[in-house]
């Protein structure tokens, strides 16, 4: 039911408009008077009516003056004016301002009612459409955080300018133009079982984390399984600092509540340049890769850990057992990512001591017991995998540190591969349940990521990120693509309604799968069917 909203200096004009018309019955819902628009217009910001009905000449604040105000500050609603004057410049200022209707008074209450009928149809027409596409960017909101993502692998990697960078962001309706930058990555995990990872603690988190976001001092980015990246941004380094400090705060705030759920985050060094962020980020990644190497929630900020003095002397009672504890390897193998190899082993070993690898000894125990960890994980896989590289068969690992270093990110890194390559052989059989389970359903409206999620016993982010791996396309751009392909093949060869169509393929509104199809296929429906290019 509309709302209708009056505003008309003369009483015995008002009252006649109020009391001869029967609002409730005719669909209107009569929501409140004034006698001038300056007393009309607190009340139109409180009531938010759909129509406003004004003359034009008042007293204090006349109709222009209060349209002008309404087009400014409230947008949607629309306006009718009724004036007793006829002169042409009034008509003129009222159709400046993109007032609906322009009426003679007197007017009857018939006329005026058909008069509202029709504003009534423009009203709806216009919900409709915004409906629709607010509809479409809620169903497209898949691509984009694809392509944020995709943004912000560009902004860490520093293989595109500048202005290609903002020139990205900006189609994303992200603002990254600042003069100083820094990146936090952050991540939460569920100390409950498994199916807890995905429901009501972790869903509210994002939900808040979500809202600490304003898009001017700070932009987040999903990285799917290893959790979120923050970027802060602010007019200088001090300013930058403050910021951040105050957001990590607003963090811990938001993780006290949630005793069951691990944090932890890894802080990058400033920098004043967008071409410098890879900086940030490799410094932020190696504070993040120390969420394997410690057991409890932190933020942890990587200038201080580069910042580590070395030790003059080894001491192997200087090493406690616990930070060569296989475990973190193990962990490391289970849930790591390829590019976190380097930035963990540095980690592992910069938390043991500086000079560790020096004993000969203590470096002979470390990379067999690596070497053991891995070729234990590679046998786990039940897959067909070579044997782990050993370090007999590179005289250097038993040389120098350096060496070491290396044989030990080379075996992490072959184990890495080897357990991504047999996920992704497992997620073939996920990914043609996801599009055997489409080519039944897709005529289904429900049919949804969350849905299929539920289905193959994944989380959806979880779905979403191994459907684009192995399909190169998001999941929601392949059920349209689906979609209008089945859709074009009906309106080639059948007689079948549009609307029919439309309820065949999966959208029971019409409208919208019209406006789908001209979105995705650069015409109607109807010139599809008539041969149309």
């Amino acid at each position: 039911m509309l709302k209708v909203f009056l505003v008309e200096d003369e009483f015995v004009i008002r009252e006649g408009i109020k009391n001869n018309i029967d609002w409730e019955t005719h669909g209107y819902e009569f929501c409140g008077e004034a006698g001038d628009g300056e007393l009309a217009y607190p009340m139109i910001q409180r009531l938010r009516p759909d129509i406003v009905i004004t003359d034009i000449r008042m007293p204090f604040m006349d109709g222009l003056e209060l349209s002008r105000l309404i087009r400014r500050e409230l947008p949607d609603i629309e306006i009718i004016i009724l004036s007793g004057y006829q002169e042409f410049e009034y008509a003129k200022e009222a159709i400046k301002l993109g007032v609906a209707q322009y009426l003679s008074k007197p007017i009857n209450g018939e006329e005026l009612l058909a008069e509202l009928e029709e504003l009534s149809a423009k009203i709806e027409e216009k919900r409709r459409a915004t409906q629709i596409r607010e509809r479409y960017l809620k169903e497209m909101e898949e691509n984009t955080l694809r392509e944020r993502k995709k943004l912000f692998q560009s902004l860490v990697v520093g293989d595109n300018t500048a202005a290609e960078l903002l020139e990205s962001a900006e189609r994303l309706g992200i603002d990254l133009s600042a003069p100083w930058y820094n990146i936090i990555l952050f991540k939460t995990q569920s100390l409950r079982h498994a199916q807890d990872e995905y429901s009501g603690s972790l869903i509210r988190i994002e939900e808040e984390l979500r809202s600490l976001e304003d898009g001017t001092t700070v932009v987040s980015f999903d990285r799917n399984l290893e959790g979120k990246a923050f970027l802060l941004k602010a007019e200088s380094e001090e300013q930058l600092q403050l910021q951040q400090q105050e957001y990590i705060e607003k963090i811990k705030d938001i993780m006290e509540k949630y005793e069951h759920v691990r944090y932890f985050g890894g802080i990058g060094r400033p920098v004043n340049r967008l071409r410098e962020l890879p900086a940030s980020f490799e410094q932020a990644s190696h504070a993040f890769a120390h969420r394997y190497l410690v057991q409890d929630s932190r933020i942890l900020d990587g200038g201080y850990l580069a910042q580590g003095t070395e030790e003059e002397h080894f001491d192997i009672k200087q090493v406690n057992p616990k930070q060569i504890d296989r475990t973190r390897i193990q962990e490391f193998l289970k849930q790591g990512d390829r590019e976190e190899v380097v930035y963990f082993v540095e980690e592992f070993f910069r938390d043991l001591s500086n000079k560790a690898l020096q004993s000969n000894i203590f470096r002979q125990y470390i990379t067999m017991d690596a070497y053991f960890c891995v070729a234990d994980f590679l046998e786990s896989l039940s897959t067909d995998t070579q044997d782990p590289e050993t370090p007999s068969q590179d005289e250097k690992t038993q040389q120098d540190s350096d060496s070491a270093i290396q044989y030990i990110i080379r075996i992490l890194d072959k184990a890495l591969e080897a357990r991504d390559r047999a996920a992704s052989s497992r997620y073939d059989d996920v990914v043609e349940q996801v599009m055997k389970y489409i080519e039944e359903n897709y005529a289904e409206e429900e049919l949804s990521l969350n849905l299929l999620a539920s289905h193959v016993n994944f989380s959806p982010n979880h779905l979403s990120m191994i459907f684009s791996q192995q399909t190169g396309m998001s999941f929601i751009k392949y059920l349209t693509d689906y979609r209008m392909n089945k859709a074009k093949e009906l309106l080639r060869c059948t007689g079948k309604r549009s609307s029919l169509i439309s309820q065949e393929v999966g959208y029971k509104d019409p409208h919208y799968f019209s406006y789908l199809f001209k979105k995705t296929q650069g015409m109607t429906p109807t010139q599809y069917r008539g041969g149309i290019k």
